[in-house]
C-alpha cells in the first residue's frame, strides 16, 4: 500500500474489522453490480470510495429527468447527453476514484450472456428492478459459487440478503416462484423515495465489503427489511430454509439459465417504456441503422445505441446488443409492432 493510499484510506483502516491487510484485499477486490440505478447506483458509490479495485457495470437502460430523485449516480447533464446508465455512472464513479477500474456493459442481462458477464467477479450486487433478471443472477451465482448481495426497494421499505451458495438460503429457496404478474408492489403502483434505495444499497455494500473481507458470518443467512416511514426495522432468519435447500441450490434445477423460464418483452419499471428483445440477436449496425431511419424520424446515434422519435409521443432507443426500448408506452403488443415496424 502507497502512502498515498494509506493517507487516502486512513480512517477506514482504523476500523479494526478492515485494517491494512483489509484495505489491500479491497483494492484486489472485483464486485460486478447488475443494474446501475437507484439501488445500484447507491451500493456502486460507497465502493468506489472504499478503495474497490474493480467495478463491473451492467445496465441496460439509460437516465432520464424521473431517475434524478433517487439515482445518485446521475445528473440534469446525463439525462440531456443521453448516454447510457453503465457508462455514465461508470464516468461518475471514476471522478470520485480515478485507480477504480471501470467496466460498463450496456447490456441486458440474458441467459445468453449472464454467464459469461458475471464470471471472474469475487461477489456480485442486486441492483435489477424485476424478478426474472435476479432469478437469473440467483442461478449464476449459484451455479458459478459466487456470493452475491440482493437488494430491493419500493415506496418506503427495503430488504437486503446476502447469499453464500452451499452456505445460505438462496432467492428461489426463499420466493420458490415468481409471483403473479401485479401481486407485488412496484414503484409504478406504489412508488419510491429515494432515502429507502439509498439505505439499500449503503448495506449492500457493507455487505459486500464484507464478502471481500472474508468476514461475513455475522449476517449471512439473515434477510434485513426495514420501512424508514413507520421505523420499523427487522432481521429475519433464513437458516430454516438453509437447511433444506432447493432445486438451484443443490445444483440440480437451473430453468432461467438455462432458458426454459424467461425472456420477451418486458415492461421497465418506473417507465411509460417496454423492452424488446431482438428475435435474430447479434449486435445491431448502429450507424447503418441511423441512415435508414433517417428519412422517417428524428435520429441521434452514438456508440451505443441510436434514438429515433418514430411518432408522436413514441421514442425508440436501439442498442448495439440488439435490444430496443420503446418509450411512451407500456402496451408490451404496441411495443413489439413498433419495432417491427421501423427494426
Amino acid at each position: 500500500m502507497t502512502m498515498h493510499d494509506a493517507l487516502r484510506y486512513s480512517r477506514q483502516i482504523r476500523f479494526p474489522p478492515v485494517g491494512p491487510e483489509g484495505q489491500a484485499r479491497l483494492a484486489a477486490g472485483r464486485v460486478a453490480v447488475l443494474g446501475c440505478g437507484a439501488v445500484g447506483g447507491a451500493a456502486a458509490m460507497p465502493l468506489a470510495r472504499a478503495g474497490v479495485g474493480l467495478l463491473r457495470l451492467i445496465d441496460r437502460d439509460l437516465p432520464e429527468a424521473s431517475n434524478l430523485p433517487r439515482q445518485i449516480c446521475f445528473a440534469e447533464a446525463d439525462v440531456a447527453e443521453g448516454l447510457p446508465k453503465a457508462v455514465a455512472a461508470g464516468r461518475h464513479l471514476q471522478r470520485i476514484n480515478s485507480a477504480l477500474v471501470v467496466e460498463p456493459h450496456v447490456v441486458d442481462l440474458t441467459a445468453a450472456n449472464a454467464l459469461d458477464l458475471l464470471d471472474g467477479v469475487d461477489v456480485i450486487v442486486d441492483g435489477t428492478d424485476n424478478l426474472e433478471a435476479r432469478y437469473l443472477l440467483n442461478e449464476v451465482a449459484c451455479r458459478l459459487g459466487i456470493p452475491w448481495v440482493h437488494g430491493g426497494a419500493v415506496g418506503s421499505e427495503g430488504r437486503v440478503l446476502t447469499v453464500i451458495p452451499g452456505q445460505t438460503a438462496c432467492l428461489r429457496c426463499l420466493v420458490p416462484e415468481p409471483p403473479a404478474v401485479g401481486v407485488l408492489p412496484t414503484c409504478d403502483t406504489a412508488g419510491i423515495i429515494g432515502p429507502a434505495a439509498m439505505v439499500v444499497g449503503g448495506v449492500q455494500a457493507a455487505e459486500v465489503i464484507k464478502v471481500l473481507l472474508g468476514q461475513v458470518e455475522a449476517t449471512a443467512g439473515r434477510m434485513l427489511a426495514f420501512d424508514l416511514w413507520a421505523g420499523q426495522w427487522r432481521s429475519v432468519d433464513l437458516a430454516p430454509l438453509a437447511a433444506t435447500g432447493c432445486p438451484t441450490c443443490r445444483g440440480q434445477d437451473f430453468p432461467w439459465l438455462e432458458g426454459r423460464l424467461g425472456g420477451g418483452t418486458t415492461p421497465l419499471c418506473g417507465r411509460e417504456a417496454v423492452q424488446v428483445m431482438a428475435a435474430s440477436g447479434g449486435s445491431i449496425d448502429l450507424a447503418g441503422l441511423a441512415e435508414r431511419l433517417a428519412g422517417v424520424a428524428e435520429v441521434s446515434v452514438n456508440r451505443w445505441m441510436l434514438r429515433a422519435r418514430v411518432e408522436p409521443g413514441i421514442e425508440l432507443s436501439v442498442f448495439a446488443d440488439g435490444r430496443a426500448i420503446v418509450a411512451g408506452t407500456r402496451d408490451e403488443a404496441r411495443g413489439r409492432a413498433i419495432v417491427a415496424r421501423y427494426l
